[in-house]
């Protein structure tokens, strides 16, 4: 941040400007201070080259002689902006293509996004955009850069008409707006080594971010190419916000960047010298208030927070990416519903369910029972698009190679014939080895089966667990649970329009009423004496 202990220049007064000297001997006596000040100056810098080399490992302090005292004044910089240690640090750091810094409010991230920049304004080919959604939002931007860039860059000078800044290098950057995804065709034919966007979730769509990394591009080497981005959860982007670089990763860590509507890796396409490899890499640093120590400290602003209703709340002080308004399900809290991966022991009892499509998307859950309290352990998904009945049995059968599955649980509307006279997509699976048992579609089982979800997610007080955890590879079913909307009209429903294949199995192994196993559903094999007597006559 600016250092508040920074002494102001002096103001020039009226009237007290020195008198110039007149005579001859004055004129000689301000010649002689001159070269005495500037004598001194040669000591200092001699004694600093001196220590660096009797001392180059050591952090050595100078002190520089005081002109006309007689005394040692302390030579220290002027510190214009130092980070705050974690997440900020963290994103100034940030060598990915492309780096979300969000979270909750007051983090830091705005003077994060002016900062940023600045490291390469002394290369003459650097070409900077930064963005707001609307004008009036811009000024506070704009506001910001006048109080830092003028002290960093003595020279640097802004051009109101084409809100630019130019350096004295000759690097610029610019400072606009955004309001319309079609507004983005003014950059067309144009080229710039970094582009920044403040607050992303405020466009609704993805249209903008993807066709400004179009523009990104340089032919200087020296010079990375970057796109960074701050904002809070909540508001009408905050769903592809969310897939593109919340959910494929754990945060702060650098994921190859994938396509969010398939979520499979971006990468060359054959004709390409690199072919197959993935295209770059995205990291998501998450802050909170806590990491802003000038804000949080003070108290009021958290105050503030802590007033506002339960999802912003949870949106801007929490920074909490897994709640929206109107969601079904906002329980969910990673804390209690996630769980790290660990080895399932044989003796528990697994199953699966499914909701399969074809043009849309095929969810597949794989579901363990822990013996102890029955808690619902979802340790495996699938999640794929254009796949046939019979691609996808293969599939799922390839998956359960070490596994003993008890039953598997599948829509019941795919046993209909459709009117056609050939087998049903249900036979076909099953045709190839993978069984399966129809799913409880009868008259209620959707709001029964959202009831009882419900009653899973439950925190149990006695025991501080819930009825149902998810592993935390299965990013696809830990995103669309807790945002999933309510339908409008009828509350007790889900919006069947939103993206609710992976809720549509998770309900069919729940209501499949699975139990754990008994003594009589383990294999023949499980339960013979691990010891063996190596001679059956003497028995040893």
């Amino acid at each position: 941040m600016l250092n508040k202990n920074a002494v102001p220049p002096r103001p020039k007064q009226k009237g007290t400007s020195k008198r110039k000297p007149q005579s001859a001997e004055e004129r000689q006596l301000l010649k002689a201070k001159k070269s005495q000040r500037a004598a001194k100056l040669k000591l200092t810098h001699a004694q600093k080259k001196i220590a660096s080399l009797q001392n180059p490992e050591e952090e050595t302090y100078f002190e520089e002689v005081g002109v006309g005292t007689g005394q040692h004044t302390e030579e220290a910089p002027e510190v214009l902006f130092q980070p705050n240690s974690g997440p900020q640090t963290d994103f100034l750091a940030a060598p990915e293509r492309e780096v979300l810094y969000g979270g909750a409010a007051g983090g830091g991230k705005t003077f994060s996004l002016i900062v940023d920049p600045l490291r390469y304004c002394n290369n003459p080919n650097f070409n900077a955009l930064i963005l707001r959604r609307t004008n009036d939002e811009l000024r506070e931007i704009i506001h910001k850069s006048h109080e830092l860039f003028p002290k960093a860059f003595p020279g640097v000078k802004w051009l109101e008409k084409k809100s630019q800044w130019t350096f004295p290098s000759g690097a610029r950057i610019w400072m606009t707006y955004l309001e319309q995804d079609k507004d983005v065709l003014r950059y067309q034919g144009q080229a710039f080594t970094y582009i920044g966007v403040d607050e992303l979730t405020q466009y609704s769509t993805p249209y903008a971010w993807d066709y400004l990394r179009s523009r990104l591009r340089t032919v200087d080497p020296s010079l990375p190419v970057h796109m960074r981005a701050t904002t809070n959860p909540g508001g009408p982007g905050h769903q592809w916000v969310k897939k593109m670089f919340i959910d494929p990763a754990v945060h702060n860590t650098a994921f190859w960047a994938t396509d969010i509507s398939s979520g499979e890796t971006l990468r060359y396409p054959a004709a390409h010298s690199r072919a197959g490899e993935p295209l770059f890499q995205r990291r998501f640093i998450p802050a909170k208030l806590i990491d802003n120590p000038y804000l949080y400290n003070a108290g009021d602003y958290e105050a503030m927070l802590l007033s506002l209703p339960e999802v912003q709340r949870r949106q801007l002080l929490e920074g909490s990416w897994d709640i929206a308004e109107g969601a079904a399900f906002s329980e969910f809290d990673r804390k209690y519903h996630t769980v790290k991966g660990f080895q399932i022991p044989h003796s528990w009892r697994k199953f699966r369910a499914c909701d399969y499509g074809y043009s849309s998307h095929t969810g597949v859950l794989w579901f363990a029972i822990d013996p102890v309290d029955e808690t619902l352990i979802v340790y495996r998904e699938l999640y794929v698009s254009k796949k046939t009945a019979k691609e996808l049995a293969h599939i799922i059968l390839h998956l359960e190679q070490d596994d003993t599955i008890s039953y598997g649980v599948l829509d019941s509307s795919l046993w209909h014939k459709r009117g056609d006279t050939g087998p049903s997509l249900a036979e076909q699976m099953i045709v190839e080895g993978c069984r399966w048992r129809p799913s409880d579609r009868s008259r209620g089982s959707r709001v029964a089966g959202k009831n009882e979800v419900h009653r899973r997610l439950k925190i149990d007080e006695e025991k501080d667990r819930a009825g149902l955890e998810i592993f935390d590879n299965c990013t696809n079913l830990i995103a669309q649970l807790p945002t999933l909307p309510l339908d409008k009209s009828n509350p007790e429903d889900v919006n069947t329009k939103a993206e609710d294949h992976l809720y549509d199995a998770l309900r069919y192994g729940i209501m499949s009423r699975p139990v754990s196993r008994s003594v009589f559903d383990y294999p023949s094999k499980m339960l013979e004496p691990q010891w063996q007597p190596a001679d059956s006559t003497f028995g040893y």
